[in-house]
């Protein structure tokens, strides 16, 4: 059985990839969350995702690495698959270490394993704040009809609304945003890896974009069309052009992320070829 000494707490990203990339890298669907933040972590620095430096931790046994988590605060801890008993043993090691959480990202049953932990070693309540899919992609097929227009690479001159953008997909997610927006408009820029749609006359009506590629995997991420835009066909068609573009980079895995809130985008991905692998909650902790 682990106990809490299992746990390695650690500040120091590169001690951390030491212990656990492979073990990332084992699963990397699975494990997209992770890996694409720590890469992000180490091209970007440690406050790409907020001031307060990052928070890491690895739980060995006999047989090498078991479990990981990640926290990018003010974000929630972020937590590979545990079993019950290693979901209280990392409660134990948080609160022994003094760490106050704003609540838990994991695969299902690890997020309610964990919440009912530090519910009952901190006194804190939690709640269901969503629940997502993880999707893969099987064969890529066009949702169709496709929508007058043509995707392109979003560009130096698209700074602006990209950012706008990128507030109102956080704000319709139900999320504080991870970055400054025109900081993520930058980086987006930098990499080209963001496309929008276009209508005819050359106005932007949608977008979407790609993580870095790491481990094989690529994640869509950030698929937002302006709410008088939609059921259009516009987000279907970019996020089509995008996933044709994951694959062409030589991505082995092409993945994305839904809210099981939202039936029309959860259809919308397996007209084009997505599959579910699992699924994700997020629980929030107050008091």
């Amino acid at each position: 059985m682990p106990t809490t000494h299992d746990w390695h707490l650690t500040g120091d990203l590169g001690e951390f990839l030491s212990r656990a990339a492979d073990f990332l890298r084992s699963r990397p669907a699975q494990h997209t969350v992770h890996l694409t933040v720590t890469e992000s972590l180490r091209a970007r620095g440690g406050r790409v995702y907020g001031d307060a430096a990052p928070e890491f931790g690895v739980l060995e046994g006999p047989d090498g690495v078991r479990a990981t988590f990640f926290r990018t605060p003010p974000h929630p801890l972020a937590v590979t698959s545990l079993t019950g008993e290693e979901a209280e043993t990392l409660a134990d090691a948080l609160a022994d270490a003094g760490r106050s959480l704003p609540g838990v990202n994991a695969d299902h049953d690890t997020a309610a394993a964990f919440a009912a932990a530090w519910e009952r070693r901190t006194g804190a309540k939690s709640a269901v704040h969503q629940r997502m899919r993880l999707y893969r992609l099987g064969e890529l097929t066009a949702p169709g009809p496709v929508p007058p227009g043509r995707a392109r690479v979003a560009g130096a001159a698209d700074r602006d609304r990209l950012a706008r953008w990128y507030g109102e997909f956080c704000a319709a997610v139900g999320e504080s945003a991870a970055r400054d927006p025109l900081e993520w408009a930058d980086d987006r820029i930098e990499r080209g890896d963001t496309m929008f749609w276009e209508e005819p006359g050359g106005t932007p009506v949608a977008m979407a974009g790609m993580s870095p590629k790491v481990a094989g995997q690529v994640r869509v991420v950030g698929v937002y069309t302006p709410a008088e835009l939609r059921g259009r066909g516009y987000a279907g068609a970019v996020t089509t052009e995008v996933s044709h573009s994951a694959l062409a980079s030589g991505a082995d895995e092409v993945l994305l992320f839904t809210d099981l809130a939202n039936p029309t985008s959860n259809a919308l991905y397996q007209r084009i070829g997505y599959r579910p692998v699992s699924d994700f909650t997020l629980h929030t902790f107050t008091g």
